[in-house]
């Protein structure tokens, strides 16, 4: 006899529709998968035949075959489990099909017939919607997160009874509703405050700018100087995020299983910060089934690369196409994926190798060439990515034992930069770009007008720093951005004059 189940699996951040086919007929015992599973598929067999057992139902003793369609895309993890069982217990007449077309399935099983949550729920509940599916059912765990997608419904199961049960009509389930914009409103908290940092005013004045822009910034300075403490705070002060971001956001996090309990959607801006010895594939993802990397957890918020220069070199330069196109591409012999990577990309170095250079407490042991060497595990085309060199130097004792709160907290930040980045999507409504850091080199002039003296610090600088082209452009867009914090229609020679103070490294390059 056949029965046919509704699934749904992940590919990159989309889902597709799997038809789960069970056929059963007389022969020797023998349960084989075909559809190109993975071994998590074809282990399913033993959960399946397990669960159905505990569950109640008969299992049979024939030929059992089962084909995951389409054919010819691999199949991973144990997300079909569900489908599969039921299924079988359709195809020996153990139960209805009543609603069985109307609903896709996705599910672990217990070898007790319990219900486990998946991860990418989210996902596979709007690729189920968009082919065509009334509902989803899912485990308990897995509902809430489900449950934002709007007119559509989720069946929370506890236990495979319970899933047949609402097949055939013999149990009723109410649909799980979430109140998204709730849950939004709940969930959009920081536990981080900028008035925190103590002292380090002109740090917070240039996470303002790289915030109001959506400029990538490269923090220089010693040991125990607040560098991390300040790129922890720097998502407190972007932009509120919409509820279409926060669902994109959530996405990438359901597929790597970050999403759980009563943190399943991710409603502030994500802050990643991988460790110096983490992998190429760890970074930009990969693997096998293909996982979203660091570039993309960290997508709508803030990459933070803590010692920048220890990280290996081939693990930096993957970060270029990311950074330049706010996408990465992950192709392999067995699949080719895209993953979302638009990102405020952060890094934090010592300004030499034992890390006092400059340094007014502390004398700096380097020589020339060791801080040479140390400074050039850098390429030059990822620092031309970057727009702001800040250096951090290290606190005095006054400024440590300060009292109470240092500077504007970061909601009054960010209403600051909330306006800024108003200014940029009217001034951009008829171009495809929302921000300063977007602008491409013909867009420049049309929104980068420059006042003569502008123009001539900016000549001066070039001609003095040797700057590149890329460089160029950034002290045009982070010009751009400074007027814009100021409610300023043209670029003025203060701007210009502010943000040329931010390519501290070319600076320091044009003296050596």
């Amino acid at each position: 006899m056949l029965a046919r189940v509704y699934s749904a699996a992940v590919m990159g951040v989309h889902a597709y529709q799997v038809d789960v086919e069970v056929d059963t007929s007389r022969g020797l015992p023998s349960f084989s998968t075909v559809g190109l599973p993975d071994a998590s598929v074809k282990e399913s067999k033993d959960r399946v035949r397990a669960a159905i057992r505990n569950s109640g139902y008969f299992f049979p003793g024939g030929v059992i075959t089962v084909n995951l369609a389409p054919a010819d895309v691999k199949k991973e993890g144990p997300v079909h489990d569900l489908p599969i069982a039921v299924a079988v217990v359709m195809a020996t007449g153990q139960c209805g099909a009543q609603s069985v077309d109307e609903y896709a399935m996705v599910g672990e099983l217990s070898l007790d017939g319990t219900v486990r949550p998946v991860n990418g729920v989210l996902c596979m509940a709007m690729g189920a919607k968009e082919a065509g599916r009334r509902g989803v059912i899912v485990a308990e765990e897995n509902a809430a997160e489900a449950g934002v997608v709007d007119g559509f419904d989720v069946i929370p199961v506890k236990h495979l009874r319970d899933a047949v049960g609402f097949i055939e009509g013999s149990v009723e389930i109410e649909p799980v509703r979430v109140d998204i914009a709730e849950v939004f409103r709940e969930s959009a908290r920081y536990r981080v405050d900028f008035s925190d940092v103590k002292g380090q005013a002109h740090v917070k004045r240039a996470l303002t700018v790289a915030a109001a822009g959506g400029h990538n910034l490269l923090m220089v300075g010693p040991p125990g100087s607040g560098k991390t403490m300040l790129a922890r705070r720097l998502a407190s002060i972007l932009p509120d995020m919409t509820l279409d971001e926060a669902l994109d956001t959530t996405k990438v996090h359901s597929i790597t299983g970050l999403t759980s309990g009563k943190n399943w959607l991710v409603a502030t801006r994500p802050f990643r910060s991988p460790h110096h010895t983490t992998s190429g594939a760890a970074m930009a993802g990969g693997g096998v089934p293909p996982k979203p990397g660091e570039v993309s957890l960290a997508h709508n918020g803030v990459l933070f690369l803590d010692e920048f220069p220890e990280f290996k070199r081939d693990v930096l330069e993957v970060l270029r196409q990311p950074v330049e196109d706010g996408i990465v591409y992950i192709s392999r012999a067995s699949y080719a994926v895209a993953y979302p990577s638009r990102f405020m990309l952060v890094a934090a170095m010592n300004p030499c190798v034992c890390g006092h250079l400059g340094d007014p407490y502390k004398a700096c042991s380097c020589t020339p060439g060791q801080i040479h060497r140390y400074r050039s595990r850098i390429s030059g085309p990822l620092l031309d990515r970057i727009d702001l060199h800040v250096e951090v130097p290290a606190l005095s004792y006054k400024e440590m034992s300060a009292r109470g709160p240092s500077g504007d907290e970061s909601s009054t930040i960010r209403a600051r930069v909330q306006a800024a980045r108003e200014r940029q999507r009217a001034r951009y409504s008829d171009d495809d770009i929302a921000q300063n850091a977007d602008l491409q080199p013909g867009q420049l002039r049309k929104y980068c007008v420059l006042s003569p003296e502008a123009e001539e610090m900016i000549k001066t600088a070039v001609t003095r720093l040797g700057l590149s082209a890329r460089a160029y452009d950034k002290i045009f867009k982070v010009s751009r951005t400074i007027a814009d914090l100021a409610d300023e229609p043209d670029i003025g020679i203060e701007h210009v004059s502010e943000a040329i103070q931010y390519r501290s490294l070319d600076r320091e390059s044009a003296l050596v």
